[in-house]
């Protein structure tokens, strides 16, 4: 692949991924930087609908996962991202593990309040033994999904990071670094901001990396298939037929339906219910809008249409399901 295709291959996935990150309305939502030194360990709790992450801005530690599995070294530069808010355990040492303690008693023996930086000392006070990680996690609305999110594997390492992703990242981890946990005013708004935008680089680069191919991913880094989900994210409500989006993707009808179906994991016309869905999610969700105009927004000409739809998508009825959200 020359340069380039590289290029377009590029802009066409971050389109692609800006749309459905944007759609799914991702916030970030970040803790804390620590300052921890050895001995020390920590057992993070399971939370649902989040995707967390610990960059390793000095220093380094193991993770291991609540499922168990090898743990993961979190190197000086690393990026991890953990989805589905599963439960883990961050330690110094192997030899720590067994003693990691809960996340609410460090919080407590730390004295944190939820401002400033997170000192958890042991014995060791040497600073040059310190780890200090930026955690926090990336959330989506309630009932909205999405495959990328879905077959995430259980950890999402990205080893340095900052050198990756180039200079500009390396700056904006520098400028996290600095502004979390700061004394300046907006700091921990910016650094909230900045880290939205770590996360969708993040997922760009795993998007791209062989790991995707095993999870089942690679068709959203696909240059051909991807032009085709560009377009249905570009106009959702449009009248698409397979044959449209095969010519979209300067592919054949059969092959285009078969690499499809293989690299996204469903057919193509069923992604574009399935998409159209996630957008009545938001808009029954956010707005006040009737169900036969979020039905007209989505690409049904008519509410019944568009009811039977939603109600074999969602399991219940659009107005059950905005009641619903209303009341959660």
């Amino acid at each position: 692949m020359d340069a380039g295709q590289t290029i377009c291959k590029t802009a066409l996935m971050s389109d692609l991924l800006s749309d459905i990150l944007m759609q799914l309305s991702m916030k970030g939502t970040l803790y804390f930087r620590t300052s921890f030194r050895p001995p020390w360990g920590v057992r993070v709790p399971s939370y649902s609908n989040v995707a967390r992450f610990h960059f390793a801005h000095r220093g380094e530690c193991l993770i291991r996962h609540e499922k168990g599995g090898e743990p993961i070294r979190l190197a000086q530069g690393d990026l991890v991202i953990i989805p589905g808010g599963a439960g883990h355990s961050l330690y110094c040492q192997p030899e720590t593990e067994p003693d990691a303690l809960p996340l609410e008693t460090v919080l407590e023996r730390a004295g944190y309040e939820g401002e400033g930086v997170l000192v958890y000392a042991g014995d060791d006070n040497l600073e040059d033994r310190e780890t200090q990680l930026i955690c926090g996690h990336f959330s989506i609305a309630d009932g909205q999904e999405h495959p990328i999110f879905d077959r995430l594997p259980p950890f999402v390492h990205i080893q340095d990071y900052g050198a990756q992703a180039g200079q500009w990242m390396e700056a904006t981890l520098r400028m996290i670094g600095a502004e979390t946990g700061g004394q300046s005013m907006g700091g921990d708004l910016i650094a909230l901001k900045l880290s939205e935008t770590i996360f969708a680089q993040a997922i760009r680069a795993f998007l791209s990396s062989a790991e995707a191919q095993d999870a089942g991913l690679s068709g959203f880094s696909d240059p051909q298939l991807a032009r085709a989900l560009t377009m249905i994210h570009a106009d959702p409500s449009h009248g698409w037929t397979l044959d449209a989006l095969a010519r979209e993707a300067g592919m054949s009808r059969t092959g285009f339906a078969v690499r499809f179906a293989d690299k996204i994991g469903m057919p193509p016309l069923q992604y574009v219910t399935y998409w159209r869905m996630q957008l009545a999610c938001r808009a029954l969700r956010e707005t006040g809008r009737s169900i036969a105009d979020v039905a007209a927004q989505v690409g049904y000409s008519s509410e019944s249409g568009f009811s039977r739809v939603f109600k074999k998508e969602k399991g219940l009825p659009p107005a059950r399901y905005r009641a619903q959200m209303a009341a959660a």
